[in-house]
């Protein structure tokens, strides 16, 4: 594995990877490389060094887009 880039805020060397959260449950943050800094708190991706807002914003739409089609089906589907 890729040495993870330093926190983009505080520049600390030693980010916890993150492994579940509310938006993306488990997949999400394996996704988007997501990664905490121990030191000053932030989160950020670790490939990239930038921050992983919007990559989230999309993950959360695109998901939901996708649920909402397939409960959409299941419906249509006992009806």
């Amino acid at each position: 594995m890729n040495e993870p880039m330093p926190c983009p805020y505080c520049s600390c060397t030693d980010p916890q990877e993150i492994k579940f959260t509310w938006w993306g449950g488990l997949l999400g943050p394996k996704m988007l490389h997501h990664v905490k800094c121990m030191q000053c708190g932030k989160a950020y991706n670790s490939k990239t060094g930038r921050s992983n807002a919007r990559a989230i914003t999309i993950y959360v739409i695109v998901s939901s887009i996708i649920v909402i089609g397939l409960l959409v089906l299941l419906r249509s589907s006992w009806g």
